[in-house]
Parts: C-alpha cells; structure tokens; sequence
C-alpha cells in the first residue's frame, strides 16, 4: 500500500475498476485536461508510452525539464516547467493556480525528495490526483479511457457476489461449495 486505508473498485475491466477503486479514494480521475509528468532517469523509457496515450486522449502535457525533454526527443508537444528547487514559476504555483489536472511523479534522491514533499502536499490540498509509480500511471490511463467510454455503475459488494454465485450456479457443471 502507498496509501493509508484501502478502497477496492470492482468492474469488467482493470481500467474501470482502478477509476473505481481511484474514485472511493476521494480522488476522481480527470478525463481532460494538463498531467504533469515527472520522473526519474530510471523511468524515462517506460513513460514514453504513458505519455503518448495521454496525449491521445487529449490531455495537454506539461513536464519538469529533464523529462521535457526527452518527451520532445520522442516527438510529443509537451512544456516544460521548474521543479520546486529550481525555483518561481513552478510546479507547486502551477496546482495553486488550479492549471494541472494529474500528477505522474516517481522521485528519486534527496532533492527529489524534498520537492515530492511540496508536491504531494499541494496536490492533497487541492484534490489532484497524484500517481507515484508507473504501474498506477498505466491504470490511471486505462482508468482515464473506460471513463470515457461508459458511466460507472456502483453495487454493493453483496450484490456483486450475488450475482456472481447465480452465473455460476446456472452454468453447466459448475460447483459452488
């Protein structure tokens, strides 16, 4: 667990059970808008992809210099903006502003650290969803999408069982104990 609490969302899809899952955490995924994307030299391959299907759904992304620029190198239109350390205007004066709608940050290091801390602060307070590992950055995505696609529907955890115990029990040589 990051977090403190457990929230569970179920679904037909990952990605509509993560929106679920992000949504009873009092975080609602957005499905438009600007994701900061800032992570670490490790990270820099991975978040090709999660970025490119950002873009695809529309979001305008904004990213910490370093992986600015990388971004660039790979053909996306992304702007830069300066990490707390580097100094106004940054990323922090940016949420203030309310101008980003999704934070992907995987620190590492001392100064990333220490900026984390602001970051993670600013976005609690202001309600913006914050993903801290690249296997929620791809969830949130897949959540961002199913979002898109359909209306969430919510039952009861009871009911869903229910409901599972009648396919099975209606299912040709299916046993339930």
């Amino acid at each position: 667990m990051h977090s403190t609490g457990e929230v569970m969302g179920c679904a037909p899809t990952f990605g509509e059970a993560f929106a679920k899952a992000e949504l009873a955490a009092g975080m609602p995924l957005p499905t438009a808008g600007t994701a900061l994307i800032s992570v670490h030299d490790y990270d820099k391959g991975a978040i090709v992809k999660i970025a490119r299907d950002l873009a695809r759904l529309g979001f305008r992304l904004l990213a910490t210099h370093g992986t600015a620029d990388w971004l660039r190198r790979v053909g996306l239109d992304v702007a830069g903006i300066n990490k707390v350390s580097q100094g106004h205007p940054h990323i922090v004066d940016a949420i203030e502003r309310g101008e980003i709608d999704l934070i992907i940050n995987t620190p590492l290091g001392h100064h990333s650290y220490s900026d984390g801390m602001q970051l993670r602060l600013a976005a609690t307070r202001h309600g913006v969803p914050m993903l801290t590992t690249l296997s929620a950055a791809m969830s949130a995505v897949g959540g961002i999408h199913a979002l898109r696609e359909k209306n969430l529907t919510v039952r009861s955890l009871q009911s869903y069982n229910e409901s599972r115990l009648r396919r099975q029990k209606g299912a040709a040589g299916v046993a339930t104990l």
